[in-house]
């Protein structure tokens, strides 16, 4: 940090300093609800200040520049004409800067001249400060009619350079000063401006990151519910069927229907321990892969269908973020095989590595008779969250029905596009 930066830092944490800039502060939020009391309070003052001396205390030293002795009436008038129209100051700059010039003008050509015509530097303080910009220029003419004023009056007890020197000073600094605290506004105004659109930019944010997580989640749990409760439906169905007739097959329909809710309830535990904020957070099982889709097909084939899977290319070698999404790909396109098709369908799944692509087919026969199997309007749940996942790796879903009868979800991801 360089030394100016330093002595910048000291200074603003001086007492003193922060007392001034609280100071301000209270007075800004109060200024914002009493704008007119302001302006009666500065005119006040300024009347104080300069006006209350030529009223009440007439008697002027002599020097070179002598002020003028007035009635007190008219020397009332003067100043009334000159700081009054600093009412308006803020509300009509440029209209209080030449009222207040117009006044100084018809004063100084009658050989007046008071202490008040200070008004004519606050008037244009004000006018830097609170004036469009663009209307600046329109003031210098009056500032050149009362400069050119100022030199002759007062070229018999100073020289014209003097003169300008005086003027050129106390008009830049009226400009300077407005044109520092106008700056000045201006990036506090930019800074908080650009606190508000950071907090709203944060807050889209989080909601768009919860949204994105409740996305997630659902699609999780569809997965993973919808899955196993397709599966041990038509597993009870059967040993119901069965319980007659073969007892030994409604027990081990049952058996695979705890097996199946076991494997569920453990799925969903690792998902929900994901999202626990605990300390002591479980040791969580890994997500399900391109390995377990083996066991997956077992399940399917307890329940009924015959399922043909087989694999090509180095499938085990994939990224654990597009096995995830492979596999519920297949457990999506599984579920709804069974789901649609029933129990007696026949179902071959494909997974093969081609080149950067990962390719998944799902063909089943359809029900048996070759009817169309009933599925309810509109694409179901199901198939958005595979398009979904499959998005997340640059990849597109396709499902649809087959020419000779059954289903068909055909799915592509590119295993080298990981999302950041």
């Amino acid at each position: 940090m360089s030394s100016e930066e330093n002595a910048a830092g000291v200074l603003v944490g001086h007492p003193v300093v922060a007392r001034l800039l609280h100071a301000g502060r209270r007075l800004r939020q109060w200024d914002a609800g009493h704008r007119w009391a302001l302006d009666t309070l500065v005119v006040l003052v300024i009347f104080q200040l300069f006006g209350a001396a030529d009223l009440f205390r007439p008697d002027h030293p002599d020097g070179p520049i002598v002020l003028t002795r007035l009635p007190a009436g008219q020397m009332f008038l003067l100043q009334l004409a000159l700081i009054v129209p600093l009412w308006w100051r803020r509300r009509a700059p440029l209209a209080a800067c030449y009222a207040v010039l117009v006044v100084f003008v018809a004063q100084w050509t009658a050989g007046i001249m008071l202490r008040a015509d200070v008004a004519v530097l606050v008037a244009i303080y004000s006018l830097v400060l609170h004036g469009r910009l663009r209307r600046l220029p329109w003031v210098v003419p009056g500032l050149a009619v009362v400069t050119t004023l100022v030199v002759v009056r007062l070229s018999g007890v100073a020289s014209m350079w003097d003169v300008l020197f005086v003027i050129g000073s106390f008009g830049t600094a009226a400009v300077a000063l407005g044109f520092a605290i106008r700056l000045r506004r201006a990036q506090l105004a930019a800074l908080r401006e650009r606190a508000v659109q950071l907090e709203i930019e944060r807050d889209q944010r989080s909601r768009l990151a919860a949204a994105t997580e409740r996305a997630r989640v659902a699609r999780e749990m569809h997965d993973i519910l919808g899955h196993s409760l397709s599966v041990i439906i038509t597993l009870a169905d059967g040993g119901a069927y069965a319980s007659d007739a073969a007892p030994e097959r409604a027990k081990e329909a049952l058996r695979l229907i705890g097996d199946a809710g076991r494997g569920s309830l453990a799925e969903l535990r690792r998902m929900l321990g994901v999202l626990r904020e605990q300390a002591d957070e479980p040791t969580l099982a890994p997500q399900p892969g391109i390995a377990d889709l083996e066991p997956l097909c077992r399940r399917i084939r307890a329940a009924g269908p015959q399922v043909e899977y087989r694999s090509t290319g180095a499938v085990d070698d994939l990224d654990l973020g597009v096995q995830l999404a492979a596999y519920r790909i297949v457990q999506e396109a599984l579920t709804n095989s069974l789901k649609h098709a029933g129990p007696d369908t026949r179902i071959r799944l494909e997974v093969a590595v081609d080149g950067p692509r990962l390719r998944i087919t799902v063909r089943d026969t359809g029900p048996p008779g070759g009817e169309p199997p009933a599925s309810p309007a509109g694409e179901g749940h199901g198939v958005i969250g595979m398009r979904e996942r499959a998005a997340l790796y640059g990849g597109t879903v396709t499902a649809g029905p087959l020419p000779g009868g059954g289903w068909s979800v055909a799915a592509e991801l590119d295993r080298e596009d990981l999302p950041a």
